[in-house]
């Protein structure tokens, strides 16, 4: 009888073991998730688009872009490698997006 009620007892200790260290776990997003550090979208675009002959339309597809990838490539043209994801992404065209 002690045996059973021993074996009982260490079975629910485990269980609320499990539970707690579950509760307690910190899960990470993988590289390259979608989950990306917030920036003030608006005067990255504003920075970005400074130089633009349009920067309306420049600001409009420079806050898309910087929505959907957590980033902006500095300056007002170029530097892609700094930004991929704001780089790589094209129109149904095949032309760059991203401003």
């Amino acid at each position: 009888m002690m045996l059973k009620a021993l074996i009982a007892q260490l079975l629910v200790s485990f269980l609320i073991l499990q539970l707690v260290s579950s509760a307690f776990q910190v899960t990470i997003p993988p590289v390259g998730s979608p989950i990306s550090p917030k920036i003030d979208c608006d005067g990255a675009c504003n920075v970005r688009c400074g130089l633009s002959s349009r920067p309306d339309l420049c600001k409009r597809a420079c806050g898309t872009c910087c929505a959907r990838c957590g980033c902006v490539s500095p300056g007002t043209s170029g530097h892609y490698e700094v930004c991929p994801c704001y780089g790589n992404m094209t129109t149904h065209g095949g032309r760059r997006k991203c401003p």
